[in-house]
């Protein structure tokens, strides 16, 4: 299985990015995919989850209202649209394929498989 993350970038504070990542190796359509990020010299952190059906949605405090992720079984690919970005959004971005169809884990070792990360820097 590969994720392939892409999107990341710089941007001043108020200002939107969107990520994406194209997955392959198996059915796409299958697996409840999430997005994490991890700044530095912090943990890991779960920021968003979206069911294989795409139905069902979940996102931490913290982006709740600002981001949101959503999914295109037909191209592999997860989104994650990112807007009024603030300062302390500034991380690496990682997108995730979990073992299951829904989100069961919010932590990083419920997933089994990770994009390359991307950096997303917002300036203040």
């Amino acid at each position: 299985v590969q994720l392939q993350a892409s999107g990341g970038g710089s941007v001043q504070a108020g200002g939107s990015l969107r990520l994406s990542c194209v997955a392959s190796g198996r059915t796409f359509s299958e697996y409840a995919m999430a997005w994490f990020r991890q700044a530095p010299g912090k943990e890991r952190e779960f920021i968003a989850g979206i069911s294989a059906s795409g139905i069902l949605r979940y996102y931490a405090d913290s982006v709740q209202g600002r981001f949101t992720i959503s999914r295109d079984n037909a191209k592999n690919t997860v989104y994650l649209q990112m807007n009024s970005l603030k300062p302390e959004d500034t991380a690496v971005y990682y997108c995730a394929s979990s073992q299951w169809r829904s989100i069961r884990a919010r932590t990083a070792t419920g997933y089994g498989y990770w994009g390359q990360g991307t950096l997303v820097t917002v300036s203040s």
